[in-house]
């Protein structure tokens, strides 16, 4: 049988797609994920494409049923963010999802670490193009941010490589861990944040809810579904049951929270939505048991789906109005019916209503804490249940679609975007309702059932009591209001207090430099002073000297020199 990586049919389409305009465009675009997704299912598990550099064994495609679901994923994702895109007309946005999407292929099924830094650094190149295709100065300027943290992941994932290949002369991309004190332990640390920056740990996770906002309607949808999905399956393949893993996940589930509450662009709410629900992958992966892996990996199936759904209707709702605040919008169910059932779909997802995708995943790691002694964990995951239906559940569908009516009259958006959000709600419901069909393809044999009346009970009472407590804030005028702001976070360091510091670093240089000229200068004249004072009239130089004098002078002067003449 003919292998092909399946990376590279979306290569050759981008390559294609530069030459070719309108309908044939288009059509090799929505072909190439299906035939793709063919393909992938053809090959199923196995390896090829193996070669040698430098005497180190790489391997180009490397299936196993880890990798074959992210594929699966991919696929998926990338032909419904293609139908969202079809509109577009724009040449560059079309190319770089292209390789984008193949990018993010390549990387999941790279066998070895130097095959995964090739793909890591396209993905970056290809999806800063997605944020600069909005073409405005606040998107080129967050671009340049995110491309540089993307350019620092990568450097880190080469330094680490390299230390890693030195100690343990292969560079298999398997199961590396964070050994205490092995030899190549700073390879493995440095490869951890590199991972880590990706999959936007605390502290580097600004430059997702910055440069996400700013890409175009459709951009973002790629963007939401592929660089961080990356880098959670790198951790489930490198990283699998490191603790620290579930403290850095803890924290990523709860801090978004508070930020998101208070945010009014509803597309920068569902950035911090998507590292919130990233920490509960990452929890997953920290706790490491065959429950808690397959949870994870469930939820990031399941995440791509449900929070490309409501990018998509965020999205939907900024290319028809124009505006994307919350304080902005409203009222828009009365001529954006079929956006806004959509958009409700996507909420109840991501929320994990019984019944629909986000419940039959979350559920599955919030077991597997319970289980495994995390007690605290559970609890951290619960507020964190609670809050991601705040923001994402209510904010979002409320203050787009409801709340006050902002006398925005917008009509539905283009067909192919209507057909692309109906798909990914399809899937959030024939997972929620059977969920069966995506526990079969997970990495580990399990059976589990997340319909017991447990869960369910405990779901739905947590539902209800968020549910009230929105009312309740918001009836008594408690609830952050929506206001028209800038918030910041972590990024405060880089966008605020870094340019300051060297602002005022070189206002300092230039004052020091202009008090050393003024200080040499002054030096200088009073150098010149003292000298020409010696030749004015009454100065030494213009004294009329005897003949007497200048002789004894020079009687002085040949006898020092007799003299030293003398002594040799």
């Amino acid at each position: 049988m003919f292998e092909v990586a399946p990376f590279i049919p979306f290569f050759v389409a981008a390559a294609i797609a530069l030459f070719v305009r309108g309908w044939p465009r288009a059509l090799l675009m929505v072909a190439v994920p299906v035939l793709g997704l063919a393909n992938l299912w053809l090959l199923g598990p196995g390896s090829f494409g193996a070669y040698s550099v430098l005497d180190f064994d790489l391997l180009l495609f490397r299936a196993d049923r880890l990798s074959l679901l992210f594929g699966y994923l991919f696929h998926i994702a990338a032909l419904i963010a293609i139908v969202y895109s079809l509109h577009l007309r724009d040449t560059m946005q079309q190319v770089a999802s292209l390789l984008y999407a193949g990018s993010a292929l390549g990387a999941v099924f790279a066998g070895d670490l130097l095959t995964l830094f090739i793909f890591w650094e396209l993905l970056a190149l290809t999806s800063v193009m997605l944020v600069w295709a909005r073409r405005t100065g606040r998107a080129y300027l967050a671009g340049l941010r995110y491309f540089t943290l993307q350019i620092l992941s990568g450097l880190l994932l080469l330094g680490g490589i390299i230390f890693y290949a030195q100690a343990h002369s292969s560079l298999e991309f398997g199961n590396i861990g964070l050994e205490d004190g092995a030899q190549g332990s700073m390879g493995q640390w440095m490869i951890f944040l590199a991972f880590g920056i990706k999959c936007a740990f605390p502290f580097f996770h600004n430059w997702l809810t910055d440069a996400y906002p700013e890409s175009t309607p459709t951009g973002t949808v790629f963007l939401s579904a592929f660089t961080t999905k990356v880098a959670v399956y790198a951790l489930a393949r490198a990283y699998p049951g490191t603790e620290l893993l579930v403290y850095i996940g803890a924290t990523m589930a709860c801090f978004p929270i508070f930020y998101a509450v208070i945010e009014n662009d509803l597309r920068r709410v569902l950035a911090y939505s998507l590292i919130n629900q990233l920490g509960f992958m990452v929890v997953g992966i920290g706790i490491g048991t065959s429950l808690a892996i397959n949870g994870a990996v469930a939820h990031a199936f399941n995440d791509v789906i449900f929070k490309g759904l409501l990018f998509m209707s965020m999205g939907a709702v900024l290319q028809m109005t124009g505006r994307i605040n919350g304080s902005e919008l409203g009222g828009l169910y009365k001529t954006m019916p079929k956006t806004t059932v959509l958009c409700i779909i996507g909420a109840a997802s991501i929320s994990a209503f019984p019944l629909f995708s986000g419940f039959v995943s979350k559920s599955m790691i919030m077991s597997a804490a319970i289980k495994n002694g995390y007690d605290w964990v559970w609890l951290i995951l619960l507020f964190a249940s609670a809050g991601v239906f705040h923001h994402a559940g209510i904010k979002i569908p409320y203050f787009a679609f409801f709340a006050h009516d902002s006398g925005i009259r917008a009509q539905e958006p283009p067909t192919n975007m209507l057909v692309a959000m109906s798909i990914a709600a399809a899937l959030c419901l024939a997972v929620g309702i059977y969920p069966q069909a995506l526990y079969s393809l997970l990495p580990f044999e399990m059976a589990y059932s997340p319909y017991d009346l447990t869960h369910v009970l405990t779901q739905l009472q947590l539902l209800f009591f968020s549910a009230l407590a929105f009312v309740w804030l918001n009836l008594r005028r408690l609830y952050p209001p929506e206001l028209p702001s800038v918030n910041l976070d972590v990024e405060w360091l880089y966008r605020r207090l870094l340019p300051t510091a060297a602002r005022n670093f070189v206002a300092g240089v230039f004052r020091l430099d202009e008090r050393a000229r003024r200080g040499a200068l002054r030096i200088i004249e009073r150098l010149l002073t003292a000298m020409t004072s010696h030749y004015k009239p009454d100065g030494i130089m213009a004294r009329s000297w005897l003949t007497g004098s200048m002789v004894a002078g020079v009687v002085l002067v040949l006898g020092v020199y007799l003299l030293l003449g003398f002594s040799r």
